[in-house]
């Protein structure tokens, strides 16, 4: 498929009829796109697991996840963005076909070209959804886990976890090791 080009700037209706004629994921952010970059095998097996070992405790809670490839619409204006990880417990999106709207938990697998975007203008962007509860920064290159959950008064506190821990996930009632998070994931210098 040949991509359309990519406008200058463009209106949210323009992007949401835009971007499913792409042969790439763009995110979204005050009337600009900005293509989706390729992730290494690690970054992919970390979000794979982290799926694995929520589905069979969110099915059962009647939430959903979705990996990568599903958008969330942080508000109505802008922008949109494709979080790793994406979970939501909320009946209004059980059956949406084209972005979550009402996430309870976003994970970020953070890689060396995207962890200052993820750390900044993507938790500034999420922190102002009423529905997260949580937001969580997965490590690409080394083992480390770090949890900002929704306290009183919508302030964020922060958890890290690290080799030997659980991790606990409170707005779902989940707990596992963080080495299965990382199950497989080898951190060797390989092309």
């Amino acid at each position: 498929m040949i991509a359309n080009p990519q406008p200058q700037k463009m209106s949210i209706e323009q992007y949401l009829d835009w971007e499913p004629l792409q042969e790439y994921r763009y995110e979204y952010v005050n009337g600009k796109v900005f293509a989706m970059t390729g992730g290494t095998i690690p970054h992919n097996d970390i979000a794979l697991n982290i799926y694995r070992a929520l589905y069979p405790h969110l099915r059962a809670r009647g939430c959903r996840i979705n990996v990568a490839d599903v958008k969330v619409q942080v508000n109505l204006n802008s922008p949109y963005y494709y979080p790793d990880v994406v979970v939501s417990c909320d009946s209004r999106d059980l059956n949406a076909r084209k972005f979550i709207q009402y996430p309870k938990i976003i994970v970020e697998v953070l890689s060396p070209g995207t962890e200052a975007k993820d750390r900044g203008e993507k938790f500034a962007f999420y922190r102002n959804m009423p529905s997260l509860q949580e937001y969580i920064l997965v490590e690409s290159e080394k083992i480390s886990v770090e949890f900002y959950r929704c306290g009183e008064g919508r302030m964020w506190l922060y958890s890290p976890y690290t080799i030997g821990e659980d991790i606990i996930i409170e707005s779902v009632d989940f707990s596992c090791g963080i080495d299965s998070i990382y199950e497989g994931v080898s951190f060797d210098i390989e092309k």
